[in-house]
């Protein structure tokens, strides 16, 4: 006798893609929203840059040589990949779809770039920003890492005003200025409560007008 009620799959998950220029604060945050939300799944990119002395294969990165990199790219393994700096990064499209298939939420943490090649495939993902509260605050975290030349730091700087431009391609902006209000910020966001941090909210013109100066 066949079964009258055959079971539901779980309703699908929601994918949200958190970007920031460099020196933000973005990983810090993800970090505690993830200690927040554990249901919540990061998903690993593929990277062609070295590891840290920190880092292990499949936890913060999977390390692969640029050759293999290029092999996925082709093969359309990736949701999104882009070059930054002078390392190649991308998201695997395979383990993101597996997990939203499964009902089970999904944080991308990337770039501008990726978020809009994401956009692009997954029109329905949440897309979050990460901004600094001033041009001298991200010096300042930049320069307490300890681990960049100065010609690199400056770089970097006017990268993250090239990054922040592509403000206004996301739906949320989360502004990094007290580190707790921020992970507060992303939590509201991921429980569909933060209508009050969309990105186009008058308040936020002064700062930006200030960031891209």
């Amino acid at each position: 006798m066949s079964d009258a009620h055959p079971e539901k799959s779980p309703p699908r998950g929601q994918l949200f893609v958190i970007a920031a220029p460099s020196g933000a604060g973005k990983t810090s945050l993800v970090k505690a929203l993830l200690a927040r939300r554990p249901q919540l799944r990061l998903s690993v990119s593929h990277t062609t840059r070295t590891p840290r002395p920190n880092e292990v294969e499949g936890r913060e990165y999977f390390f692969v040589p640029v050759e293999e990199f290029r092999k996925l790219a082709a093969r359309r393994a990736f949701l999104e990949h882009a070059q930054v700096f002078d390392n190649h990064y991308g998201t695997g499209r395979e383990p993101v779809e597996d997990h939203l298939a499964s009902g089970r939420s999904v944080i991308l943490e990337i770039d501008w770039q990726g978020a809009r090649q994401v956009r692009a495939s997954l029109p329905q993902c949440v897309t979050i920003f990460i901004l600094p509260p001033s041009r001298g605050a991200l010096e300042k975290r930049l320069r307490a890492r300890k681990t960049e030349s100065d010609a690199a730091i400056e770089r970097r700087l006017r990268d993250a005003v090239g990054d922040m431009s592509h403000w206004n391609e996301f739906d949320y902006i989360v502004v990094n200025d007290d580190f707790d209000r921020a992970v507060d910020d992303l939590t509201r966001i991921v429980d569909s409560q933060a209508e009050q941090l969309r990105a186009d909210r008058p308040a936020l013109t002064p700062l930006i007008a200030e960031l891209l100066a």
